[in-house]
């Protein structure tokens, strides 16, 4: 809910409308017809004359039409859910306008999604992220964490776009009631020169900071691709992500995610291992 980058950042910054980008994903991988759905609104609409619609997806032009029509961007989600038939509900974590900003270890201060990650990609390590202003968590969000029975972070760009959800002001204190386990999904690889040696093990102490719980479980890839693939990454300055040593008391679950050239979890294989982890979990 904080994105200041892309299609997103400028429907922002043109509509001063909250960043779509994100919501429009979620919504469509939970839409009953996924595949026709993300080839019709992710489609980038083309350049007219004044070109102020060039480069947005027919998604992020709809959602943020339908908040302005609305008025109210909780009901343009919904709406947006209805339209797509979606099995599952998505909620942003607030509605309060507010930047990400980072902090390095130097005290450079970046403000913004683009600057934070160009300032990282330049090698600059965080040490901090913080949002300013401080937003409050929607109230309709707070009470749906404090029904959850267990709590399913990530994947994603650590940084800018994990991290903010949970500094939002309510958030840690929403997760603090979950009776069940709080799990972390790692990424495959690291996110360019500034989080060289960042391991799955510093996301876990990360995250438990920030919610003011300790992580339970951590589940990461085990499987590394071709050379090929890797040295195509190594370019970008991105490694496959250590493990570390994890808290104490935090169980370690890995398996094969990563079949093919891209960087991407396979779908069937997380979720078979989040739904193991669960019902052990909850259920014994």
């Amino acid at each position: 809910m904080f994105d200041s980058g892309g299609s997103s950042g400028q429907l922002r910054d043109q509509l001063g409308v909250l960043p779509p980008g994100d919501v429009l994903k979620c919504a469509l991988a939970l839409a009953r017809n996924e595949v026709e759905a993300r080839r019709l609104l992710l489609s980038r609409l083309p350049t007219l004359e004044n070109g102020r619609l060039g480069g947005h997806t027919g998604g992020n032009f709809l959602l943020s039409m339908m908040e302005q029509l609305s008025g109210d961007f909780l009901a343009a989600v919904d709406g947006l859910r209805t339209l797509l038939d979606c099995d599952g509900r998505v909620w942003p974590v607030s509605v309060d306008h507010s930047t990400v900003c980072a902090e390095y270890e130097e005290g450079v201060v970046a403000n913004g999604e683009v600057e934070v990650d160009r300032a990282q990609r330049q090698g600059r390590r965080v040490s901090r992220v913080f949002l300013n202003p401080k937003p409050r968590i929607h109230t309709l969000v707070e009470k749906a964490i404090r029904e959850f029975e267990a709590f399913v972070i990530g994947p994603g760009s650590f940084y800018t776009s994990l991290m903010p959800i949970l500094l939002v002001d309510g958030v840690a204190s929403a997760i603090a009631d979950t009776a069940g386990p709080i799990v972390l999904v790692t990424n495959i690889l690291t996110e360019g020169r500034g989080m060289r040696d960042f391991s799955a093990s510093e996301a876990a102490y990360r995250v438990g900071e920030a919610i003011g719980r300790p992580v339970d479980v951590v589940i990461a890839n085990s499987a590394p691709p071709a050379d090929a693939v890797l040295e195509r990454y190594s370019e970008e300055e991105k490694e496959l992500l250590s493990i570390g040593n994890l808290p104490e008391r935090c169980e370690l679950v890995t398996g094969p995610f990563w079949k093919g050239d891209i960087a991407r979890h396979d779908r069937s294989r997380l979720s078979y291992a989040v739904w193991g982890v669960l019902s052990r979990r909850l259920l014994s």
